[in-house]
């Protein structure tokens, strides 16, 4: 059972990046109430007399960098994958799965990912792990979801977290399903995509009518819409119909970027799942599915630069287990390292990661270090806004006031 502060914590001696600003903050310490939220940042003599009076326990970070704790905003914690791997999840009992959520949820928490978006889950196990996790009976991440994603009869998903419906007045009717349900966004595919055996990248999935049934509920609801797509022509028609967002955009043009920062759209760009082949060898996916998801990388790279010069705003995401071993550190920062490489500005992709990945989610006191908002954080020697590898250095964890990872010298 995951305990919940006994008394107020102060973080001193950290340089803190905020989110949000661009320099890190010298001489700042942070006050944690027994809430779990930030009571007070400000200058560390100041807050050291408010913590002595409320006898709050005192954490040295002695010239370290805090961070707010990671945003991980594609994700799947009970996805089945065509091949040997996802057969094995896909035969487990409810339970079982329950259990395989569980444990990738206490995973993701450890590698300093404090949030999660499931972008698409079975069997509405995602808002049982939510309770549980909100309850404090099991660790994990903080969970926002949209149960099911939607597709077309033999869409993309549709063997694995999907649910199919053909006409608009059927998906209208399974985007409100997902609403009753507790989901705080609506995930649809609208094209083929990596994992679909009888589908194409660039194959597209659904009508006019059927995509602006679903966004017009959403919007009706106050919850975005999020679309797995492939090819630019497709996402086009979303876009004018009032699409919110994007996964993955294999296949994005110049001309589609800019009309995506135009209408303030979106991008999830996902680029480790186009060239992930050890986590496929492992996970005994089928030639197909890997030759297809490695042959997608070079026009997935030059959507997600597109993007970039184009000025889509961006969040992080994986569709790889958050925690997976992946080129000597986690997929979360392989994701991050990537989009520096792509052109992104390693500050960029830290804000990514925290406080704009939150203001997609439109959720207030997530991703910032800021009174009043959660006390998630992460703590690395090195400063991930000059250099985003320094996230390899993760090595402390803090979710709502918790230590939940603490793996420097001497501690207990």
């Amino acid at each position: 059972m995951t305990s919940a502060p006994t008394a107020p914590t102060l973080l001193v001696g950290a340089r803190i990046f905020t989110g949000t600003d661009a320099e890190l903050l010298d001489g700042a310490a942070v006050l944690v109430g027994v809430d779990g939220r930030i009571a007070a940042l400000g200058p560390e003599a100041e807050l050291r007399a408010r913590a002595d009076a409320a006898d709050a326990r005192v954490v040295e970070l002695a010239g370290r960098v805090l961070s707010p704790g990671l945003v991980n905003m594609h994700v799947h914690l009970g996805l089945a994958l065509p091949g040997t791997a996802g057969a094995a999840i896909a035969s487990k009992s409810d339970p079982d799965l329950l259990l395989v959520m569980a444990d990738g949820a206490k995973r993701t928490l450890q590698a300093g990912v404090t949030t999660t978006r499931l972008v698409g889950e079975s069997r509405y196990l995602d808002f049982a792990l939510r309770r549980g996790i909100d309850a404090g009976i099991v660790p994990g991440p903080r969970i926002f979801t949209a149960g099911h994603a939607l597709c077309c009869t033999g869409g993309h998903g549709w063997d694995s977290d999907a649910l199919e419906g053909d006409g608009a007045d059927e998906l209208r009717r399974l985007a409100r399903l997902q609403i009753r349900h507790g989901a705080d966004l609506i995930k649809v595919c609208i094209s083929g995509g990596i994992a679909g055996e009888h589908e194409q990248i660039d194959t597209p999935q659904l009508t006019d009518e059927e995509m602006a049934s679903i966004i017009q509920v959403a919007h009706d609801w106050g919850r975005k819409v999020t679309a797995h797509v492939g090819p630019s022509e497709t996402l086009r028609r979303a876009i004018e119909l009032g699409l919110d967002c994007v996964e993955h955009g294999y296949q994005l043009t110049r001309e589609i970027t800019e009309l995506m920062a135009e209408r303030g759209v979106w991008y999830v760009p996902t680029i480790t799942v186009s060239r992930c082949e050890e986590f496929f060898d492992a996970q005994g996916v089928p030639a197909w599915m890997k030759e297809r998801a490695l042959g997608a990388g070079p026009r997935h790279w030059e959507s997600l630069q597109h993007a970039i010069a184009s000025g889509v705003p961006i969040a992080m995401g994986t569709d790889m287990p958050p925690a997976a071993d992946f080129d000597g550190t986690t997929a979360t920062v392989r994701e991050m390292e990537f989009m520096v490489e792509a052109g992104m500005t390693d500050l960029d992709v830290m804000r990514s990661a925290t406080g704009r990945a939150a203001e997609l989610l439109g959720a207030p006191g997530i991703g910032v270090v800021e009174p009043g908002a959660h006390a998630d954080f992460i703590v690395t020697d090195a400063d991930p806004t000059r250099d985003v590898s320094a996230l390899r250095g993760i090595d402390w964890v803090m979710k709502d006031g918790v230590v939940v990872r603490d793996d420097r010298a001497g501690a207990r």
